[in-house]
């Protein structure tokens, strides 16, 4: 009896390793959750997409830190100017400066703008991607649909294919495209 209950451990236990192995879902369900948050910046892809932009990112708090500063010692240059105008003269140089300020400021507005559209996207082109690619996930779990996982109050842990997904996207994705262009 007890050869048979060991038998029987070890045939289902062939049987399941070779579906999670190739990152398909170890259950059949016909609900299944997903954590999209963690499928985009736990892929391949998503990784990429986050490393490139963090780069670009932090070329433009560069850039704004230069320009503050530029402006920070043209602002002083025009006060220490100031003892020595008339008030109208020293009001359009002011207002010039408030113009140049205004500006610059739109500016990089505008940068960190086309930085979040940039983000936004290249998480549109992500899941269109993915979706044949959980579509098969969600055919070979036997499932009619797939929730995000915050909107579900209470499941089985093993309804959850978010690691599955990711296995199976940086297996047949990898990175995706090609590296951001720079904007400049």
């Amino acid at each position: 009896m007890l050869r048979v209950l060991i038998l029987c451990c070890a045939l289902v236990a062939m049987s399941v390793a070779p579906a999670t192995a190739q990152g398909t879902p170890p259950v059949r369900s016909p609900v299944l959750t997903i954590d999209s948050d963690r499928l985009y910046q736990n892929s391949d892809f998503g990784r990429r997409v986050v490393a490139e932009l963090d780069a670009l990112g932090a070329k433009l708090s560069s850039e704004n830190r230069r320009i503050e500063a530029d402006l920070e010692a043209e602002e002083l240059d025009l006060t220490d100017k100031r003892k020595t105008m008339t008030p109208e003269a020293f009001r359009i140089l002011a207002d010039a400066f408030d113009e140049k300020v205004r500006d610059i400021r739109q500016q990089q507005q505008k940068k960190t703008q086309s930085l979040n559209a940039r983000l936004d996207d290249q998480q549109r082109t992500f899941l269109l991607a993915v979706a044949p690619i959980l579509e098969d996930l969600m055919r070979e779990a036997g499932a009619a649909i797939i929730i995000e996982r915050r909107d579900v109050f209470l499941s089985a842990g093993a309804i959850d294919i978010t690691a599955a997904a990711i296995a199976r996207i940086n297996k047949t994705l990898g990175a995706g495209d090609a590296p951001l262009p720079s904007g400049d």
